[in-house]
């Protein structure tokens, strides 16, 4: 028994010494679990980068002249009817264009906020629409067994060319290690060239009705032509938009995007356009 005690001693002595020589290790203060975990991003701070992106395009160009028309028409009993006529059709347009960005980032724990001034310049985006309708419009009170009528026509054609635009928005995101999805909503400038014409023309009858034969016959009197154009050279149009997207960390410093950009302009001389925008981009964060 006394041999048992003292080589039970002797070991317990040993291994203590041995325990003494180790080299500290993390894992055995429980500090390994860093290491363990997934590796966070600091969005935090200002970025650049440059993008490419595929764009489409609603160009409604239905009520393009209606402003021309109200003002040749003024104070007629054509320019209410003329007025409210769809002459021109509605074009959807394709295109490829690129750009650059620039912003800044707050990071709050998990969430992302920031501002950003976006700028894209679009390869040919415009469209060209023209056509002519004929309606027959009834006139003004006649006297007693008459009736006025206006045969009117109205051609007209309108096209826009949207240059480029800006966008100025803010930004919230969710950062999830290397990967932060976002959405953004602002406003939008664009620079574009437009230009409309519109030709109203008519016959003025007089169908008068005989009260004894009851025949009724038609006599002009009176007709008129008129036309009006004009053109607009990097003219701005005013607008919002709005988008999701997501940016990934490629390294510390160096973030890859992609994001779909929905923005709405204010009608351009009774042109709207509306467009999206498919985009793919890179940066470089300070």
């Amino acid at each position: 028994m006394r041999g048992l005690l003292l080589a039970a001693v002797m070991l317990g002595t040993v291994s203590a010494a041995h325990a003494a020589d180790m080299p500290d290790l993390p894992i055995l203060r429980g500090g390994f679990t860093d290491g363990l975990s997934k590796s966070s991003v600091n969005w935090d701070g200002f970025y650049i980068g440059g993008q490419f992106g595929f764009a489409t395009a609603d160009m409604d160009f239905s009520h393009a002249p209606k402003s021309m028309t109200d003002f040749m028409l003024r104070d007629s009993v054509l320019q209410a009817p003329v007025g409210g006529w769809s002459l021109l059709p509605k074009n959807h347009v394709q295109t490829t264009g690129f750009g650059a960005f620039v912003g800044r980032n707050w990071q709050v724990y998990d969430a992302v906020l920031g501002v950003e001034a976006n700028y894209s310049y679009m390869n040919n985006f415009g469209s060209t629409a023209s056509d002519s309708m004929r309606r027959l419009i009834p006139g003004e009170t006649a006297p007693t067994n008459h009736a006025y009528t206006y045969d009117t026509t109205l051609g007209g054609g309108a096209s826009l060319q949207l240059k480029d635009y800006a966008t100025f928005r803010g930004r919230i995101g969710w950062s999830g290690g290397d990967f932060m999805p976002y959405a953004f909503g602002g406003l939008a400038i664009g620079r574009a060239d437009v230009s409309r014409f519109a030709t109203v023309s008519y016959l003025k009858y007089d169908d008068f009705t005989d009260p004894i034969t009851g025949v009724t016959t038609r006599s002009t009197i009176g007709s008129d032509t008129m036309t009006q154009s004009e053109r607009r050279v990097n003219s701005f149009i005013y607008g919002w938009t709005a988008g999701i997207g997501v940016e990934y960390a490629l390294l510390d410093c160096v973030i890859l995007r992609g994001e779909w950009e929905h923005v709405g302009f204010s009608n351009a001389k009774n042109i709207s356009v509306n467009l999206n925008n498919f985009r793919v981009g890179a940066g470089y964060k300070f």
